[in-house]
C-alpha cells in the first residue's frame, strides 16, 4: 500500500496514513446497472457478472445502493426489512456470492445503510400505528394536531410540502422527513438504536467492508416542535442537538470493532460541522459527503467552486477527509451538469475526472461516468420515476403552473437524469436487459456505450483508468498538501499538491474558449514533465512563465526543475 512508501512524521493534509484514504469507490446503483434475468430491472447478478470489468478500472470499493426489502417507493430508500433481500435484487446467496467474488478479485464492498427512516410497511411501523399504546409507539415521531386540526408544524419534507402525515386510526401525525412512505424513526429511543447497532453488525459479520450512512443529519430531531420562520429552508431538520452523541455511540458499539470504511451522507454541512463528523480524534466517521457542490450549485461556478474546495481543504488539513464527487443517484450526471455534453464531452469529461481524483479527498465514480454518460430529457412526466420529480411537478402544476413550463423547469436537475441504464453496448436497451427497462434509456447509447469505449483508445474509459492508476502509483495524490495558486479566475483552475520533494501541478481549463494560465512564483520558469492530459500531444513545459491552454484542457504536470 502507498502509505508505506511516506516518511515516518511526514506532515500531511490528510493525516495520518490509513488504507481507507488511498481508495477509489465506484457506485453501482443496481437497478440501473445490468439486469440478468430480463425482467427490466438490475440485480446483484448483474454486479457479479460485472466484476472483471468493475475491476478493470482500478478501483476498491463498490458501493451499492440499498438492496434491501423495499415497496421501492423511493427505489429502496423505505426499507421494509433491515434483514432481507429486496426480490428483485435478488436472494441472500446472491449477495453472500457478490462478497466473497469480490474479495476474491480484491475489491470491497460499501453498503448504503438507510437509518433515519424506514418505509410505512417495515412491521416496527405497523406496530407504531397499531396505537398509542403500542410498546413500538415511541420507535418514531408522533404528534398531536395543532390547535386548528392541522400538522403540528409548518415543516416542510424533502420530497412534499409538510413533513407531517395524519393517521385517521390514532388521532395523530408521523414525521416523514422525505416520502409520505417514510416516517422518522426516533433516535432518541435507546431501543432504536440498539436494534439499529444489530442490524449493522449483521451485514459487517457478512464481510461487508464499508458503510455509507445515509441522511445522516437528520438522525437528532429539534428539542422544540415550532413552527420556522422560513419553512422552505429546510436546515431545520439537520444537525440538531444530540446527533454527535448518537455517532460517538455507534462508533463504540459498532465501528472500531471492524475495519471498515465509514462515509456519511451530511446535508448542509459547513466545513465548520463537516470537521465535527470526522476528526479523527472524535472517533466518529472516516469521511463525509457534503453538498455544497451537489445540492447548492445548480450549474458551474468556478470561483464558487474553488473557494468551496480552499475552505474545506483548510478546515479538514490533517485531520480529516472528505469525498470528492460532482454526480451520483441523486443528482444530474456531471458532464451535463458542470461541463460541456456536447462538442467537448470527451475532453470536457476527463477534465471533471481528473479534477475530481487530484483534489483532497477520496475520489468516487458513479456509474457510466467513466464512459461520459450524459444526463436526459424525456417529453412526458410519464416517462418518468422519480419520487421528489413527480411531486414537485404535481405542486406546481396545482398551483397554476403550466404542465409543459413545470417539466421544462424541472428535468435539468431530476434525479433520473443519473438512473437511465448503464450503456453497455449500441444493441437494445443499451445492452442492459432483453426485457422492458424499469426507466427508458438515453437515446445516445447508440453512440456512447462500453462497447465503444473499450475500443477506442483515446476514451474517457481509458482516461479514467489511467487517472486511477496514478493514485495507486504516487501517494502525492492521496496525502500531499493542497495549495490553490489560481485565485479567483473564472475559468481556469490551477493547484499544487506537495508531498516531501515530489511536486505536482494541476491546470484545468474548464472552458469552451482557449485560455492561459500565467505561474506565480516559485513555480514560474521551472521545468515541468507531463503524467497526464486530456489531449493527446501535452509536452513538457520548460522554463516557461505561461501556460497554454485548450479548450476544456487538464494537465498534470510533475514539476522536476
Amino acid at each position: 500500500m502507498i502509505q508505506r512508501e511516506i516518511m515516518t512524521g511526514e506532515e500531511t493534509i490528510l493525516g495520518r496514513p490509513a488504507w481507507w484514504k488511498e481508495s477509489v469507490v465506484y457506485q453501482v446503483y443496481w437497478r440501473s446497472f445490468f439486469d440478468t434475468n430480463g425482467d427490466g430491472i438490475g440485480d446483484l447478478r448483474g454486479v457479479i457478472e460485472k466484476l472483471d470489468y468493475i475491476r478493470s478500472l482500478g478501483v476498491d470499493f463498490i458501493w451499492l445502493n440499498p438492496f434491501n426489502a423495499s415497496p421501492g417507493v423511493d427505489n429502496g430508500y423505505d426499507i421494509s426489512d433491515y434483514y432481507a433481500i429486496a426480490p428483485e435484487a435478488g436472494t441472500m446467496a446472491d449477495f453472500e456470492e457478490l462478497v466473497a467474488e469480490a474479495h476474491r478479485r480484491g475489491l470491497k464492498i460499501m453498503m448504503d445503510i438507510v437509518l433515519n427512516h424506514t418505509s410505512d410497511r417495515h412491521p416496527w411501523f405497523l406496530e407504531s400505528r397499531s396505537s398509542r399504546d403500542n410498546p413500538k409507539r415511541d420507535w418514531y415521531i408522533w404528534r398531536d394536531p395543532a390547535p386548528d386540526g392541522g400538522p403540528p408544524t409548518n415543516w416542510r419534507s424533502y420530497f412534499h410540502p409538510s413533513c407531517w402525515r395524519f393517521d385517521e386510526a390514532t388521532g395523530q401525525y408521523y414525521m416523514h422527513s422525505f416520502a409520505i412512505g417514510q416516517p422518522d424513526l426516533n433516535w432518541a429511543n435507546p431501543e432504536v438504536r440498539r436494534e439499529m447497532y444489530r442490524m449493522l453488525r449483521f451485514w459487517l459479520d457478512k464481510g461487508v467492508d464499508g458503510l455509507r450512512l445515509d441522511a445522516l443529519a437528520l438522525l437528532a430531531k429539534p428539542k422544540t416542535f415550532t413552527d420556522a420562520a422560513d419553512p422552505y429552508d429546510i436546515r431545520y431538520l439537520t444537525h440538531n442537538p444530540g446527533l454527535h452523541d448518537y455517532l460517538q455511540e455507534m462508533n463504540r458499539e459498532v465501528f472500531r470493532h471492524y475495519d471498515i470504511m465509514t462515509v456519511g451522507e451530511v446535508a448542509f454541512a459547513t466545513p465548520e460541522k463537516g470537521l465535527l463528523f470526522v476528526d479523527e480524534e472524535r472517533k466518529e466517521l472516516h469521511s463525509l459527503f457534503h453538498f455544497e457542490v451537489a445540492d447548492e450549485m445548480p450549474s458551474w461556478d468556478m470561483v464558487r467552486f474553488k473557494r468551496i474546495q480552499r475552505r474545506w481543504a483548510e478546515a479538514l488539513s490533517g485531520r480529516g477527509v472528505m469525498g470528492q464527487f460532482l454526480n451520483n443517484h441523486d443528482h444530474t450526471r456531471q458532464v451535463s451538469r458542470y461541463g460541456n455534453d456536447r462538442e467537448f464531452r470527451v475532453q470536457s469529461a476527463k477534465l471533471l475526472a481528473t479534477m475530481v481524483h487530484t483534489l483532497p479527498g477520496i475520489p468516487y465514480v458513479y456509474q457510466g461516468e467513466e464512459i461520459g454518460m450524459t444526463g436526459v430529457r424525456f417529453d412526458s412526466i410519464d416517462d418518468y420515476r422519480d419520487v421528489m420529480m413527480k411531486s414537485r411537478y404535481e405542486e406546481l402544476v396545482a398551483a397554476g403552473r403550466d404542465p409543459a413550463d413545470a417539466l421544462r423547469e424541472l428535468a435539468p436537475l431530476s434525479r433520473d437524469n443519473s438512473r437511465t441504464p448503464m450503456q453497455w453496448s449500441a444493441g437494445p436497451n443499451a445492452g442492459f436487459t432483453t426485457g422492458t427497462p424499469w426507466i427508458r434509456p438515453n437515446p445516445n447509447h447508440a453512440v456512447i456505450n462500453v462497447e465503444a469505449a473499450e475500443a477506442d483508445p483515446d476514451s474517457v474509459l481509458h482516461y479514467y483508468r489511467k487517472l486511477i492508476a496514478l493514485r495507486k502509483e504516487h501517494p502525492v495524490m492521496v496525502y500531499g498538501d493542497f495549495e490553490d495558486i489560481s485565485g479567483d479566475d473564472p475559468h481556469v483552475y490551477a493547484y499544487v499538491r506537495k508531498l516531501g520533494d515530489t511536486v505536482w501541478l494541476v491546470v484545468l481549463n474548464h472552458s469552451d474558449q482557449s485560455g492561459s494560465f500565467t505561474l506565480p512564483a516559485p513555480y514560474a520558469g521551472r521545468t515541468m514533465k507531463p503524467v497526464l492530459g486530456n489531449y493527446a500531444d501535452a509536452g513538457e513545459v520548460t522554463h516557461a512563465h505561461t501556460i497554454r491552454l485548450r479548450p476544456h484542457e487538464a494537465l498534470i504536470l510533475h514539476c522536476v526543475g
